[in-house]
């Protein structure tokens, strides 16, 4: 029997989630462990495989996603970090793209950059643009700045050289020094990281992954320690920016690819089972208790982002707004993300404006209601002044609420200084989270050309049970739809994700000027490294090509799948059709005949079977909720109403109308007054917004 559990970290909890071959789900949510993320991880592995009455040996494999590379940006704790380049391109991150993301705000600052000046280092060396060496590399400037260094204590070195990507010589070379001289560093090259054109892209790539590599690197050591040490022999494997699965020995020399791992796990577990459920057009929006995040899937399909940014307020990829964050050109789910969370903080600004996060209090101290330290307000605590949330206890009584607390804490900060009463108080706060939140789901539909009405509300993670419905009416959205175990819902989409790895390769070539044989060799070196770095043997991986074209003149590319067969003159004609379809697709034009095209990147992306589950037929823990009735509070226009607590299986296929909550052990449903709410054959809560106007934009 296979066995394969997925634990997901959050910022507030850590989730553990397994479905048996019968199809039977089983989770686990504990409270995640911030002086060590992996300690509560691993408890929370060995404990749900208790439960089940499964010995630790019997794990056949550990799937994981976690926040730890994020997290080390938004906080800024990455490595003490160096960069060594070309002579004359010191000043690379701070020039940037000379964009400014607010276009009116002249006082606007960009964020430091990851490495300050006095650690960036010129050698001389020139590599041209067809490959051949202009300057030799100066090997004894690169000794000499290697010693520089180490006296300065420096924990990882990035390397990037200027078209190192069509020539890495000086940067192997490079690398084979540092690695001499600075045996304890963790080292980067570019051509590991992101062999492509574009300096700043490559040059940002490269230097976050040296920036969060000695972290990332420490945290998976513990946990594989750990692992072994609690008696699981099966493979630690991790969830990448991408969708895919990566044995964490694999993740360890190229750390950025798992940035987004997290959400990128539940946006991979909504197109799986809101698919099955028959909605085609969803917005996955996951709420946890940090962060809000919100990706698309369109007609069934995940849409993907060849470069992203993090930090700066907000995690997305967007050809409107740029340069607002740290930017990484490798692949990744489009998501967009917020730091508006159930741990959120609620504080008030020189207006006396109610504002939320992105500061959260996370699991230590916690809000204020879980009477763990926090004295400072969060949006958790105005769900349960709001009677949304149990004012006794959470996540099946494991997690005990003091909601005199909560009480306290936003009357003190936030009511008091306003004059404003508790209740009206937290529903603003309630309604400043979800407009907060909307900056994410405008960022992959309405900033995307897509219209939010045209899309179900596919809501998960802790909250977004509670903050679906409000939302969903405010984007004007008529239907919200709740899986099952909403609340561990990325540690459920981890057993959906293959296993899987994408390389790329620059190849900067107009398509009437390929050689072919050159062609067929750069995709075969690809594939062969694919397979190599999935530990895969020929034929086991299924390979699949993609490229990056662009017509001559242009300064951005778009990426399309290449057509089968040889490769050919009848390929590159081929593949001109499908980026000029693709071209007017996007952007809504087709240029005129006779405009060249260019081959910009070469990209073969891997994946190997896996025993993945086909369907949820049934929850295992389900509980009951701990009260039949409690008064939740809906807004001036309801007021405070008394609301039915049912479980999940006491709805029916039949419609029934709100208020009611919905209240189970991984998380919490609301349905409003002027709302009505079903189970499908899928288990999902499907909720109808009656009176959302169609007609507004």
């Amino acid at each position: 029997m296979t066995i394969r559990i997925a634990a997901d970290i959050g910022g507030t909890f850590t989730d553990i989630a397994v479905v048996l071959e019968d199809g039977s789900l089983a989770t686990h949510k504990l409270p995640s462990s911030p002086a060590d993320y992996a300690d509560a991880a691993i408890r929370g592995v060995v404990a749900l495989a208790g439960e089940l009455g499964l010995a630790p040996h019997s794990i056949s494999e550990i799937l994981h996603g976690c926040t730890i590379a994020t997290n080390v940006i938004l906080e800024q704790k990455g490595a003490r970090t160096a960069l060594i380049t070309t002579a004359g391109f010191r000043d690379v991150l701070e020039l940037r793209r000379v964009r400014v993301p607010r276009l009116y705000d002249p006082l606007y600052e960009k964020p430091p950059p990851l490495v300050p000046r006095e650690r960036r280092f010129e050698v001389a060396e020139r590599i041209g643009a067809t490959g051949e060496v202009v300057v030799p590399l100066d090997e004894g400037a690169v000794e000499r700045v290697a010693k520089l260094i180490a006296a300065d204590q420096v924990q990882a070195v990035a390397v990037c050289f200027l078209n190192s990507f069509v020539n890495p010589t000086h940067e192997r070379r490079a690398g084979e020094l540092l690695r001499r001289i600075l045996p304890d560093c963790f080292v980067t090259l570019s051509v590991d990281v992101l062999p492509q054109i574009r300096e700043y892209e490559r040059t940002s790539s490269t230097v976050i992954n040296a920036y969060i590599g000695p972290p990332v690197k420490s945290y998976l050591q513990t946990m594989l320690t750990g692992l072994a040490r609690a008696g699981v022999r099966g493979p630690l494997m991790i969830m990448q920016s991408s969708g895919g699965l990566l044995d964490a020995h694999a993740v360890v020399d190229k750390p950025a690819q798992i940035i987004e791992c997290g959400p990128a796990a539940g946006v991979i577990g909504a197109s799986r089972l809101g698919v099955a459920a028959g909605y085609r057009n969803l917005i996955s929006f996951d709420m946890g208790g940090t962060t809000a995040k919100a990706s698309l899937i369109e007609d069934g399909r995940v849409l993907s982002a060849d470069e992203y940014e993090v930090g700066g307020g907000i995690t997305l990829s967007s050809k409107l707004v740029k340069d607002a964050g740290y930017v990484l050109k490798l692949p990744a789910i489009d998501i967009a993300e917020v730091g508006a969370g159930g741990g959120s903080i609620v504080w008030l600004d020189k207006a006396n404006a109610i504002k939320v996060g992105p500061r959260s209090a996370g699991a230590l101290p916690g809000p204020a209601c879980y009477d763990t330290g926090g004295t400072e307000p969060t949006v958790t605590d105005a769900n349960v002044v709001l009677g949304f949330l149990n004012d006794t206890a959470l996540a099946g009584g494991s997690v005990p609420i003091r909601a005199e607390l909560a009480r306290r804490a936003i009357a003190t900060r936030i009511a008091g200084p306003l004059h404003r009463s508790l209740l009206d108080t937290a529903f603003g706060i309630h309604t400043v989270a979800n407009t907060a939140m909307m900056r994410a789901v405008k960022s992959v539909t309405t900033y995307r050309g897509r219209d939010p009405r045209d899309f179900v509300l596919f809501a998960f993670g802790g909250n977004g049970g509670v903050h679906g419905v409000e939302l969903a009416r405010a984007l004007r959205i008529r239907r919200v739809v709740v899986p099952p175990a909403a609340g561990v819902f990325s540690a459920i989409g981890l057993l959906f994700a293959p296993v899987e790895l994408t390389l790329t390769q620059g190849f900067l070539r107009r398509t009437d000027a390929v050689a072919p044989p050159d062609l067929a060799a750069e995709y075969e070196r690809l594939e062969r490294e694919v397979e190599r770095q999935m530990g895969a043997v020929s034929g086991q991986a299924t390979l699949r090509r993609l490229a990056e074209l662009r017509f001559a003149g242009q300064a951005y590319e778009l990426t399309v799948e290449a057509p089968s067969g040889p490769l050919d003159r009848a390929w590159l004609r081929a593949i001109e059709q499908i980026f000029i379809a693709e071209h007017e697709r996007i952007y809504g034009r087709r240029h005129g005949g006779g405009r060249a095209i260019e081959l910009v990147t070469l990209k073969i992306i891997g994946a190997i079977p896996t025993s993945r589950p086909t369907r949820i037929a049934r929850q295992i823990n389900v509980g009951l909720p701990l009260a039949r009735e409690r008064m939740a509070y809906f807004g001036a226009r309801f007021g405070s109403v008394a609301t039915p607590v049912i479980a999940r299986a006491q709805l029916e296929s039949t419609p029934r109308g709100g208020p009611f909550i919905v209240e189970e052990y991984e998380g919490t449903i609301v349905v409003p007054p002027d709302c009505r709410a079903w189970l499908d054959d899928g288990g999902n809560v499907v909720i109808e917004i009656a009176e959302a106007d169609r007609t507004s934009p």
